[in-house]
């Protein structure tokens, strides 16, 4: 399901129009999206939370010319699945 297709839908289920549903969704995205980078956690009860993770610094290899690189440290977003959605995807 892409973005159009989830507006669709939601708009579908809950009557609103689609520029509106579309606004939700841009906003809730930001939000989420800001609470992330300020390293805030984001729980949806019965959904699943969104965090950041960290991916500590390593040494890799270009597949290319075989050749050591380093990669550095980043941060990662990271996704839980609640209990009520890993029960729902499950039955």
């Amino acid at each position: 399901m892409n973005k159009q297709e989830l507006i669709d839908a939601v708009s579908a289920v809950t009557g609103d129009s689609k520029s509106a549903t579309a606004q939700v969704i841009d906003a809730f995205t930001e939000i989420v999206g800001s609470a992330l980078a300020k390293g805030d956690t984001v729980q949806l009860i019965g959904f699943g939370s969104f965090g950041v993770g960290a991916r500590a610094a390593r040494t890799g290899r270009n597949p290319a010319t075989g050749e050591a690189m380093h990669i550095a440290a980043a941060k990662t977003v990271k996704f839980t699945a609640g209990k009520a959605l890993k029960e729902r995807v499950n039955a």
